[in-house]
């Protein structure tokens, strides 16, 4: 290996497992948030608070509200995220859109486990196997 290979190599070194932990955990959190859409949400929030700070320099607080609540005005980024919303519902599967089924396992109880405890005879076998202590059963002495 060159001077310059091993060098590269001794600065990447692996982050400590302190580190590591919360960036799998942010990451995970990311992702969950992407495949859920709430990343659209986020986005729209961000273009109504854009919206109403426009509104709000020429309009009073209700007018201002009113105007970027009003779906019929809605501003670029708005539309984007309705785009963005329409598309990622086009990508769904049909089953996913319509189903039934998840409905039907939300619904649907299992029978229940009864454990029935009876009581048995102990096996002749086994007892006839088992030591028998003779002496008598140790006790802890008295404290004092």
């Amino acid at each position: 290996m060159t001077d310059f290979a091993l060098a590269l190599a001794a600065s990447v070194a692996p982050l400590p497992l302190r580190v590591r932990k919360p960036i799998a955990s942010l990451a995970l959190l990311f992702a969950w948030l992407c495949a859920n859409g709430a990343l659209l949400d986020a986005a729209q929030l961000v273009a109504w608070a854009k919206m109403f700070s426009d509104y709000r320099q020429t309009m009073g607080v209700g007018q201002a509200l009113r105007a970027t609540l009003d779906p019929n005005k809605p501003c670029e980024m708005c539309l984007g995220v309705a785009s963005a919303r329409e598309t990622a519902k086009q990508q769904l599967p049909g089953a996913v859109e319509s189903s039934t089924e998840k409905l039907l396992l939300a619904l649907h109880s299992p029978a229940p486990v009864i454990l029935e405890n009876t009581p048995g005879a102990w096996p002749a076998a086994l007892a006839s196997a088992a030591p028998v202590r003779t002496e008598a059963v140790p006790v802890p002495p008295p404290r004092a």
